[in-house]
């Protein structure tokens, strides 16, 4: 099977399949994405498993969000900052977060990641998507 390339997709937004917050932020993501660009699979998925062949950066757990745009990989809150540029007012406002030192963003994005599955908790099964969010999975 070909490797999938963001360059077919858009930008892909890979992300944690059991937690509970990144639920939630997908489920925001897709209604704050008014030209319906972003595109979204699992890190334990089988899109994200070929996509490390192509971006050994992609990490093989899932302790970070992850975004592949433009052949380049995007990880923590440096993820988050790129994917805004894609989102309608007032969420593409947060883009201008990319003026902070990412060790600083990063550091808020790891405490939150520690403690995500004891907050927001696991999915066991996944909500879902509309018909015409349906195209915007991967598996």
């Amino acid at each position: 099977m070909a490797i999938i390339g963001e360059s077919d997709l858009g930008p892909l937004m890979l992300y944690d399949g059991v937690c509970g917050l990144c639920h939630g932020a997908v489920r925001s993501l897709l209604r704050a994405d008014s030209q319906g660009r972003l595109r979204f699979a699992p890190l334990q998925g089988e899109t994200a498993a070929r996509l490390r062949s192509q971006y050994p950066e992609i990490p093989p757990g899932v302790d970070s969000i992850v975004l592949v745009e433009g052949g380049r990989v995007y990880q923590r809150s440096a993820a988050f900052i790129k994917v805004a540029r894609h989102l309608a007012l007032p969420w593409r406002a947060l883009y201008v977060l990319r003026v902070f030192p990412a060790v600083i963003l990063d550091l808020g994005y790891r405490v939150v990641a520690a403690v995500r599955y004891q907050a927001w908790g696991k999915r066991d099964v996944c909500e879902l998507p509309s018909p015409e969010q349906r195209a915007r999975f991967l598996p």
